[in-house]
């Protein structure tokens, strides 16, 4: 589980350091990108190359020490962002899906780590939650670009040509809490009590977005909100105790 966990670090910094190098003249007119080494010159395209093809074949590596499927789940995890940074990331709503598709390979190789089959119901929340996020993301990069008094798409940046301020988000059901399966494995079918959490967060995210003009980092949401922080407190320790009987 730790080597894998390792291999997809590795394999994701990979990705990091490639979309930046993809998007390097682009985000030396973000406000907030432009300070990132390769926009501001400090390390060249060649110096980023040799550090992404590193980092990449060593967590292929460890990914093959592991087992032959978490080989293929790396390597499509490579290939996927690959693919995205050679253009795709210009093909609206695709882009979000590719993004989603990164995360969904990441829940695979999670589960392939442990050992277990991935239930549909996960892979269906883990689709559209990482989905909901993408969206909200591209709204809030959209609303920077454009600003408040411009509906239209007609930035610099090529991931957001095609997009307007039109969201199309989807808030995901807790169905995987009643699932027969998760309720057998499990031994419980009350992790439907985790849903409130769950809606609150999500809730309190679109606020960030619509609200605020946030949603253009998730991962720094998540982490400096304290709304979401204790949403996801909450669910851990109610998922926890339900789990632990």
């Amino acid at each position: 589980m730790l080597v894998l966990f390792a291999a997809f670090c590795l394999v994701s910094s990979a990705v990091y350091v490639l979309n930046d190098i993809a998007d390097r003249d682009a985000d030396r007119m973000h406000p907030a990108k432009r300070s990132r080494p390769l926009a501001r010159g400090e390390i060249g395209v060649g110096q980023a190359l040799v550090l992404c093809i590193a980092l990449a074949l060593s967590g292929l590596a460890l990914a093959a020490a592991v087992s032959l499927a978490a080989l293929l789940i790396a390597a499509a995890y490579i290939g996927l962002n690959l693919a995205y940074s050679a253009g795709l990331k210009r093909v609206a709503i695709l882009d979000v899906f590719i993004i989603s598709g990164g995360f969904m390979l990441r829940i695979l190789a999670g589960t392939a780590g442990i050992g277990i089959d991935p239930s549909k119901w996960l892979l269906l929340c883990g689709l559209m939650l990482t989905l909901f996020l993408g969206f909200c993301k591209r709204r809030a990069e959209l609303l920077a670009a454009t600003g408040a008094g411009n509906s239209n798409a007609a930035t610099g940046r090529a991931a957001l040509e095609g997009y307007s301020r039109t969201l199309l988000d989807r808030l995901i059901a807790a169905l995987y809490t009643v699932d027969p399966d998760t309720v057998m494995l499990h031994g419980t079918d009350r992790l439907i009590l985790t849903l409130p959490f769950v809606l609150y967060g999500l809730f309190r995210y679109l606020q960030v977005v619509y609200s605020k003009g946030g949603g253009a980092d998730p991962a720094w949401e998540m982490l400096h909100d304290p709304h979401l922080i204790v949403a996801t407190a909450g669910w851990l320790g109610a998922t926890g105790w339900l789990l632990s009987g």
